[in-house]
């Protein structure tokens, strides 16, 4: 089903697409910034909202917290916005502390996208051209995003081309709560290792250990950080707001479990990496949202100035391809 939405301060019509059944998931996508708005499901006769939204078109359009949007054309943060790549430094817009974060000041996820296909009411394509020189990228990208919706699991295929090489790392950036207090949601990371930042939240190149950290959610455990001050790098971000490279023998990116026990959200992706933000500073944008958390599938932070990291520019001639896959749980009653 697709619904008119609103208008955007330019006046441009922006759609809101559902997919899904009454007795299953449902999503709800925006056309502005491909905004996964909702992802709701049964859970003991009642549906339960799974993502927080805003009520209002104007709130995304004034958002500054990501929230549901995808954030690109490179996810996460790129140290001053420079990146080298064949010898020509390139300049993208600074955003956050000098530095560039999820595609600047309007990226992917501040952008009109078009619907080009919607072959039943479980699947929509979603696409957008962005030129060359956006937000400081060199080539022009054009991306598709393919949301499919099962019974009980939501699938995201994102595809990029272009015509110069350009750093490109998509995501999506829904602030999860299944329900209660979002600090005392249970979670677990496959992920013997999480990349150490320095200021501004760049990672120092370092891949370090979880053994013996805070960052050790291996065996999976209640997700609020202990003490800030237990921990330099828990003091640097007022909590988390890291990546994790997840294990090669990993099952998943994560599994999300609520405060009661009563749903659990399980990611999986393509990409080595994920983000866990546990949305210490989403009251600063949203003082009356609730608590939630973001958990990002994706390539490596600021990889294009880390030649140890795994290549995150794309080249004419080649296809980007990344999916994410969300699929939920309900534990019996008693």
């Amino acid at each position: 089903m697709i619904r008119h939405f609103g208008h955007l301060n330019d006046g441009r019509d922006v759609e809101a697409v559902t997919l899904g059944s009454t007795t299953g998931l449902q999503a709800e996508v925006l056309t502005y910034g491909a905004i996964l708005r909702r992802l709701s499901f049964p859970v003991h006769g009642q549906r339960r909202e799974l993502v927080l939204h805003l009520e209002q078109l104007q709130q995304y359009e004034h958002d500054t917290a990501f929230v549901g949007a995808v954030v690109g054309r490179f996810a996460n943060r790129i140290a001053r916005g420079r990146f080298m790549i064949d010898g020509q430094l390139h300049q993208l817009t600074r955003n956050e502390n000098g530095n560039h974060l999820h595609g600047g000041t309007k990226g992917t996820g501040k952008q009109l996208w078009r619907v080009v296909d919607m072959p039943s009411e479980s699947r929509v394509k979603l696409a957008l051209s962005s030129p060359g020189g956006d937000e400081g990228y060199p080539g022009q990208l054009d991306v598709t995003l393919e949301l499919s919706i099962g019974r009980d699991a939501a699938r995201i295929d994102f595809t990029a081309r272009t015509d110069a090489a350009t750093p490109v790392n998509l995501t999506y950036h829904p602030y999860f709560n299944l329900g209660g207090n979002a600090a005392a949601h249970w979670l677990r990371i496959p992920a013997s290792h999480y990349l150490p930042v320095g200021p501004g939240l760049i990672p120092t190149g370092e891949i370090a250990h979880v053994d013996g950290t805070p960052f050790d959610f291996r065996t999976g455990r209640k997700l609020a950080p202990p003490p800030l001050t237990t921990h330099p790098q828990l003091l640097l971000g007022g909590g988390y707001d890291h990546c994790w490279v997840l294990d090669e023998d990993a099952d998943c990116h994560c599994e999300l479990r609520s405060t009661e026990g009563d749903i659990t959200l399980w990611i999986a992706a393509s990409g080595p990496g994920l983000q866990f933000y546990s949305g210490q500073y989403l009251s600063r944008a949203h003082p009356v949202l609730g608590s939630a958390v973001a958990l990002e599938p994706q390539g490596l932070p600021d990889a294009p100035n880390h030649p140890g990291f795994p290549d995150a520019v794309l080249r004419p001639g080649r296809t980007y391809r990344a999916s994410i896959e969300y699929r939920v749980s309900v534990t019996p009653p008693g």
